[in-house]
């Protein structure tokens, strides 16, 4: 079974992260993978750059996990070489009091893609069906709410050209706990430890729970949910820039002709 179907939640389909082993590799050996991630590297740079060309299509990828499951080192290792002008990075921490002013969804909409642009969500809209569950920021009934929201959201960006692709980057306590460490204990990673993290793995199970039920309910055939092994870095890296790389194909991008006739022309 390729990648691009092995990890994908059907829609209606009914999640349970127990059945999938973070720390599994299948079909691959990490030599292997070194290789086939250096062509997906070169693959992608080209697509993404054909993807501003041509200026027709949008691409919104969001990368969600636990703290330490890789959202930033997916971000280095498998966008590595495309052009920074047609690709944007936003990271979504705690909302502001204006964004608390308004529509969960308002501090969202601003930054999803225009024609052209691949844009990478560094945690996102989810976050309001994860985190404000976990901690209780909000009562029940406008959690559930927004899973229909959700939906409805991104409908909105596909019926209007927005290719979306989620990632779920899937680590395992264990393996949080040796990141954790390493953060701790070394100097010039000190900076990216927080107490908060203490809090969020203390509420491990309710958070497997709460992306058990927004996986389940949000995985849909035009913004489909992809389960990412992730205790293996190189192996995570593999799974989404094969996924991404084949969307892209599908997309048939074309790159534009010349607006005239070029022939004969000399450049002295």
């Amino acid at each position: 079974m390729s990648l691009t179907k092995r990890f994908r939640v059907k829609p209606g389909g009914k999640v349970d992260l127990s059945d999938l082993d973070p720390a599994s590799t299948p079909g691959f050996s990490h030599k292997e993978a070194g290789e086939r991630l250096q062509e997906l590297n070169d693959r992608l740079e080209t697509l993404q750059e054909a993807l501003w060309a041509e200026h027709r299509h949008k691409v919104l990828v969001v990368l969600q996990g636990m703290d330490t499951s890789g959202k930033d080192g997916t971000i280095r290792h498998v966008f590595e070489g495309v052009n920074p002008l047609g690709v944007r990075v936003a990271a979504f921490k705690a909302p502001t009091e204006e964004e608390l002013d308004h529509d969960f969804l308002w501090r969202v909409h601003p930054k999803v893609p225009g024609r052209g642009e691949m844009v990478i969500f560094n945690r996102s809209h989810y976050e309001d069906v994860l985190v404000a569950r976990v901690q209780k920021l909000v009562p029940p009934e406008v959690w559930q709410a927004r899973y229909g929201q959700i939906n409805d959201f991104e409908r909105l960006l596909t019926d209007t050209g927005t290719t979306i692709l989620k990632f779920f980057l899937y680590i395992s306590k264990d393996e949080q706990k040796e990141r954790l460490q390493a953060r701790l204990d070394d100097p010039q990673k000190q900076w990216k430890f927080r107490r908060g993290d203490l809090v969020d793995r203390a509420l491990w199970d309710e958070y497997i729970r709460a992306y058990e039920e927004a996986l389940s309910r949000t995985s849909q055939k035009h913004a489909p949910w992809y389960v990412v092994p992730a205790d293996k870095k190189w192996y995570r890296n593999l799974v989404v820039g094969t996924v991404l790389v084949k969307t892209l194909e599908d997309l048939n991008i074309q790159i534009p002709k010349a607006e005239e006739d070029l022939k004969g022309i000399v450049i002295e």
